[in-house]
Protein backbone atom coordinates (compact mmCIF):
# COMPACT_ATOMS: atom_id res chain seq x y z
CA UNK A 1 0.00 0.00 0.00
CA UNK A 2 1.33 3.42 -0.85
CA UNK A 3 1.78 6.03 1.82
CA UNK A 4 -0.37 9.13 1.31
CA UNK A 5 1.72 11.49 3.48
CA UNK A 6 2.21 14.84 1.79
CA UNK A 7 -0.58 14.19 -0.72
CA UNK A 8 -4.04 15.69 -1.01
CA UNK A 9 -6.49 13.46 0.85
CA UNK A 10 -8.96 11.70 -1.46
CA UNK A 11 -12.41 13.30 -1.33
CA UNK A 12 -15.29 11.28 0.08
CA UNK A 13 -19.02 11.47 0.66
CA UNK A 14 -20.42 8.80 2.98
CA UNK A 15 -23.50 8.25 5.14
CA UNK A 16 -22.85 8.71 8.85
CA UNK A 17 -24.17 7.20 12.03
CA UNK A 18 -25.80 10.57 12.78
CA UNK A 19 -28.09 10.30 9.74
CA UNK A 20 -26.15 12.89 7.71
CA UNK A 21 -23.92 12.57 4.68
CA UNK A 22 -20.33 13.55 5.49
CA UNK A 23 -17.79 14.84 2.98
CA UNK A 24 -14.15 15.63 3.54
CA UNK A 25 -14.93 19.21 2.45
CA UNK A 26 -17.26 19.53 5.49
CA UNK A 27 -14.16 19.40 7.68
CA UNK A 28 -12.05 22.01 5.87
CA UNK A 29 -10.23 24.08 8.49
CA UNK A 30 -10.07 21.19 10.98
CA UNK A 31 -7.59 18.41 11.61
CA UNK A 32 -9.31 15.12 10.78
CA UNK A 33 -8.36 11.70 12.09
CA UNK A 34 -9.84 9.06 9.78
CA UNK A 35 -9.41 5.51 10.97
CA UNK A 36 -10.38 2.49 8.90
CA UNK A 37 -11.40 -0.65 10.76
CA UNK A 38 -12.81 -4.06 9.82
CA UNK A 39 -16.02 -4.55 11.82
CA UNK A 40 -18.23 -3.01 14.49
CA UNK A 41 -18.33 -4.68 17.91
CA UNK A 42 -15.43 -7.10 17.37
CA UNK A 43 -12.67 -7.31 20.00
CA UNK A 44 -9.88 -5.36 18.26
CA UNK A 45 -12.20 -2.79 16.69
CA UNK A 46 -13.95 -2.21 20.02
CA UNK A 47 -10.62 -1.65 21.81
CA UNK A 48 -9.54 0.78 19.11
CA UNK A 49 -12.84 2.72 19.13
CA UNK A 50 -12.86 2.91 22.94
CA UNK A 51 -9.26 4.13 22.87
CA UNK A 52 -10.30 7.01 20.64
CA UNK A 53 -13.33 7.61 22.87
CA UNK A 54 -11.17 7.78 25.99
CA UNK A 55 -8.70 10.09 24.23
CA UNK A 56 -11.29 12.63 23.09
CA UNK A 57 -10.04 15.36 25.47
CA UNK A 58 -6.64 15.25 23.73
CA UNK A 59 -8.32 15.15 20.31
CA UNK A 60 -10.34 18.24 21.25
CA UNK A 61 -7.24 20.05 22.55
CA UNK A 62 -5.64 19.53 19.14
CA UNK A 63 -8.74 20.96 17.46
CA UNK A 64 -9.28 17.65 15.68
CA UNK A 65 -12.24 15.42 14.87
CA UNK A 66 -12.31 11.62 14.64
CA UNK A 67 -14.17 9.69 11.96
CA UNK A 68 -14.24 5.90 11.81
CA UNK A 69 -14.92 4.13 8.51
CA UNK A 70 -15.90 0.50 7.89
CA UNK A 71 -18.16 -1.45 5.53
CA UNK A 72 -20.77 -1.86 8.26
CA UNK A 73 -24.22 -0.33 7.77
CA UNK A 74 -25.32 2.90 9.43
CA UNK A 75 -27.68 0.84 11.64
CA UNK A 76 -24.75 -1.32 12.80
CA UNK A 77 -22.73 1.83 13.52
CA UNK A 78 -25.58 3.28 15.58
CA UNK A 79 -25.75 0.15 17.75
CA UNK A 80 -21.95 0.13 18.19
CA UNK A 81 -21.95 3.81 19.20
CA UNK A 82 -24.80 3.31 21.67
CA UNK A 83 -23.23 0.22 23.25
CA UNK A 84 -19.84 1.88 23.87
CA UNK A 85 -20.91 5.55 24.12
CA UNK A 86 -18.67 6.59 21.26
CA UNK A 87 -18.59 10.41 20.91
CA UNK A 88 -17.71 10.53 17.21
CA UNK A 89 -19.32 9.73 13.88
CA UNK A 90 -18.83 6.41 12.13
CA UNK A 91 -19.17 6.38 8.35
CA UNK A 92 -20.48 3.53 6.22
CA UNK A 93 -18.42 2.60 3.13
CA UNK A 94 -20.39 -0.46 2.07
CA UNK A 95 -18.81 -0.70 -1.40
CA UNK A 96 -15.29 0.00 -0.01
CA UNK A 97 -14.69 2.76 -2.58
CA UNK A 98 -13.29 5.21 -0.02
CA UNK A 99 -11.22 2.50 1.63
CA UNK A 100 -9.72 1.66 -1.77
CA UNK A 101 -8.90 5.34 -2.38
CA UNK A 102 -7.04 5.48 0.94
CA UNK A 103 -5.30 2.11 0.49
CA UNK A 104 -7.34 0.59 3.32
CA UNK A 105 -8.79 -2.23 1.23
CA UNK A 106 -6.79 -5.06 -0.25
CA UNK A 107 -5.04 -8.33 0.34
CA UNK A 108 -3.91 -9.16 3.85
CA UNK A 109 -3.11 -12.26 5.83
CA UNK A 110 -5.70 -13.68 8.20
CA UNK A 111 -4.61 -16.69 10.21
CA UNK A 112 -1.79 -17.17 7.71
CA UNK A 113 -4.03 -17.18 4.64
CA UNK A 114 -4.35 -14.35 2.10
CA UNK A 115 -7.78 -12.68 2.12
CA UNK A 116 -9.15 -9.47 0.68
CA UNK A 117 -10.63 -7.03 3.16
CA UNK A 118 -10.20 -3.94 5.29
CA UNK A 119 -6.62 -3.05 6.18
CA UNK A 120 -6.68 -1.39 9.59
CA UNK A 121 -5.06 1.99 8.97
CA UNK A 122 -5.34 5.66 9.87
CA UNK A 123 -4.70 9.02 8.22
CA UNK A 124 -4.48 12.45 9.77
CA UNK A 125 -5.53 15.21 7.42
CA UNK A 126 -4.58 18.83 8.08
CA UNK A 127 -6.81 21.90 7.84
CA UNK A 128 -6.12 22.34 4.12
CA UNK A 129 -6.87 18.73 3.16
CA UNK A 130 -3.35 17.29 3.02
CA UNK A 131 -2.42 13.97 4.65
CA UNK A 132 0.17 14.76 7.32
CA UNK A 133 0.41 11.26 8.85
CA UNK A 134 -0.49 7.84 7.48
CA UNK A 135 -0.29 4.60 9.38
CA UNK A 136 -0.62 2.20 6.44
CA UNK A 137 -1.01 -0.90 8.59
CA UNK A 138 -1.98 -0.84 12.25
CA UNK A 139 -0.68 -3.96 14.01
CA UNK A 140 -2.02 -3.40 17.54
CA UNK A 141 -5.53 -1.94 17.56
CA UNK A 142 -5.57 -1.37 21.32
CA UNK A 143 -2.27 0.62 21.25
CA UNK A 144 -2.97 2.62 18.11
CA UNK A 145 -5.17 5.41 19.57
CA UNK A 146 -2.32 6.32 21.96
CA UNK A 147 0.03 6.64 18.96
CA UNK A 148 -2.46 8.92 17.19
CA UNK A 149 -2.94 11.05 20.32
CA UNK A 150 0.83 11.39 20.76
CA UNK A 151 1.08 12.62 17.16
CA UNK A 152 -1.74 15.13 17.74
CA UNK A 153 -0.04 16.36 20.95
CA UNK A 154 3.07 17.03 18.88
CA UNK A 155 1.08 19.37 16.64
CA UNK A 156 0.11 21.75 19.46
Amino acid sequence: MSNLEGKKAPAFSLPGSDGKTHTLADYRGKIVVVYFYPKDDTPGCTKEACGFRDGMPAVSRAGAVVLGISKDSVASHQKFIAKYELPFVLLSDEDAAVMKAYGAWGEKLMYGKPVTGVIRSTVIINESGKVIKHWTKVAKAEQHPADVLAFLDGLT
